[in-house]
């Protein structure tokens, strides 16, 4: 059985459903059908931000919006004038999904609820009576002279143009490689650092702003760091591991950080700060209040690590115990022995080389109507709604070329 079709998107995610709906709104004469591989679609949105979909970012600018994007910042300049956060959130307002912007710029649907999102695709779908065939792994991909030939585990399909939406997926990427695209190496991306260490342990769900250097390295973050039961996370180590993803893969998650726990306080600095505190304080025991705005807790450790006992008055303290406690404020070293994911994030740096892209159109240059949106490309982004906009771009762009070019 060979079914035809204008055009066939190859993964039912964000992607993939953005681009159809915007297709089918722009030529509601051409036919589109969305495969996909699992039993469900748009499994990722149903998860996203925690189960309430974190849709955009509420930062309007695209030369700004970028600079959230450790691969693909300079690409998704242009893209971004075609379409950007505000578009996004005028768009779904059209479908009936009003989204709200939290204090942290994140937005979400009004409904606090992923189902709303994909409630609005799937009717959407419907309404535009595009096929969304599910359990369809593709295992081939052939392109004749103007038509391309799709075979899935279930069917053969031929169509005009073919879009890719399928995020991470390493089989997609091996078929196009074998049809002449250069895949990126995929590597993790956005994940948190394994460290056993007495001066966190037992500090968990503490969380407190602090910057961190990746030693021998240039890479460097600051922001709420969060003490986790295998270590740290939090927005801070996060952006390092998006900005250092290929860097500390290469190191294979072996790697010595700095911390800062003063944020932009230096060691100097702290010296100073310290030698007063000495001085208002003789009388007070110097891990009993913690200083700097510091946890309690964490003061404590710290304070233990530079050798000072729970007895010891602040009159007490000698320079090189004053030294050490500085040094472990403002350059305290801690071992990363491997990594964890965050939670229910997945986002992987590589794919499709930027390259072989042509970013006005999103088809590839190296086969003619062939196009990309989403993940499947070598372009990721740190936690926030930047990885959907990316989506949500790509997906306008492709459905926009292709109804221009279809009479």
């Amino acid at each position: 059985m060979n079914s035809k079709y204008d055009i066939i998107i190859i993964g039912g995610g964000a992607a993939g459903f953005f681009t159809a709906i915007n297709i089918v709104e722009k030529n509601s004469k051409l036919k589109v059908a969305i495969l996909e591989r699992g039993k469900s679609v748009l499994e990722k949105v149903r998860i996203s931000g925690g189960g309430r979909c974190n849709v955009t970012h509420a930062c309007f600018v695209p030369n700004e919006l970028v600079k959230f994007y450790p691969r693909g910042e300079k690409e998704l300049r242009g893209p971004f004038h075609q379409f950007c956060s505000g578009d996004t959130i005028e768009w779904f307002e059209k479908h009936g999904v009003e989204l709200k912007i939290e204090d942290d710029g994140r937005m979400f649907p009004v409904s606090n609820s992923s189902q709303t999102i994909i409630d609005c695709f799937l009717k959407a779908t419907q309404n535009l009576k595009i096929d969304v065939l599910t359990g369809h792994s593709v295992q081939e991909l052939y392109q004749g002279d103007d038509y391309w030939k799709i075979s899935t585990n279930q069917e053969v399909f031929s169509c005009q143009k073919v879009v890719m939406t399928t995020g991470s997926n390493p089989k997609i990427w091996e078929l196009l490689q074998n049809l002449g695209h250069t895949i990126v190496e995929p590597v993790p991306s956005l994940f948190t650092f394994n460290i056993k260490d007495v001066r966190i342990k037992d500090l968990m769900g503490l969380s407190t702003l602090a910057s961190v250097k990746v030693k021998k390295s240039k890479l460097e973050a600051s922001g709420p760091l969060l003490i986790t039961h295998w270590g740290m996370s939090g927005p801070g180590i996060l952006r390092l591991s998006a900005w250092g993803a290929r860097e500390l893969a290469d190191k294979r998650y072996q790697f010595a950080i700095q911390v800062n726990w003063l944020n932009e306080t230096d060691f100097e600095e702290a010296i100073d700060l310290l030698k007063n505190i000495k001085e208002e304080n003789s009388k007070k025991l110097v891990s009993k209040y913690a200083h700097f705005d510091l946890p309690k807790r964490l003061w404590e450790n710290l304070v233990k690590a530079a050798g000072i006992s729970e007895e010891t008055k602040w009159a007490d303290v000698n320079k090189k115990q004053l030294n050490t406690l500085a040094e472990q404020l403002t350059q305290a070293e801690f071992q990363v022995n491997g990594k964890s994911t965050f939670k229910e994030e997945f986002v992987t740096a590589g794919g499709i080389d930027l390259k072989e892209v042509n970013f006005k159109t999103m088809e590839s240059k190296i086969l003619p109507n062939l196009f990309f949106a989403g993940e499947i490309l070598n372009i990721d982004a740190i936690t926030g709604g930047f990885n959907f906009q990316n989506a949500w771009t790509g997906g306008f762009i492709v459905a926009n070329t292709i109804t221009s070019l279809e009479p």
